[in-house]
């Protein structure tokens, strides 16, 4: 599973979930670090990533437009990296759940 980190997370994730999510980038690191919305969605769809974000757009846009991309929404408020960290890995199973299932576009974690 390819995850694509949103400007509002920290890049560090990238290399803290390497074993889980092998491919994963974060969007500065594809030249989208100061890119809308809109951008960072088409290169998530067209490259084949979900969606990490804390940004509620990205969950409207779900709602909007379906998947591809597919998106998780963190819900954790201002929660420092290392707290994101271990959510994503305390929720490695739901999101390989998700990524498997065809007719679901988003996922809250909180």
């Amino acid at each position: 599973m390819k995850l694509l980190f949103d400007q509002n997370l920290s890049f560090r994730l990238v290399k803290a979930l390497q074993v889980e999510y092998p491919d994963s980038q974060h969007v500065r690191d594809v030249g989208l670090g100061e890119a809308s919305d809109e951008a960072v969605w088409r290169y998530a769809a067209e490259h084949g990533y979900t969606v990490v974000t804390k940004d509620a757009d990205f969950h409207q846009r779900s709602f909007l437009f379906g998947a591809p991309p597919k998106v998780v929404w963190l819900r954790c408020g201002n929660a420092s990296t290392q707290v994101i960290e271990t959510l994503l890995h305390r929720h490695y199973k739901d999101l390989l759940q998700f990524s498997a299932n065809e007719e679901g576009s988003f996922l809250v974690i909180e």
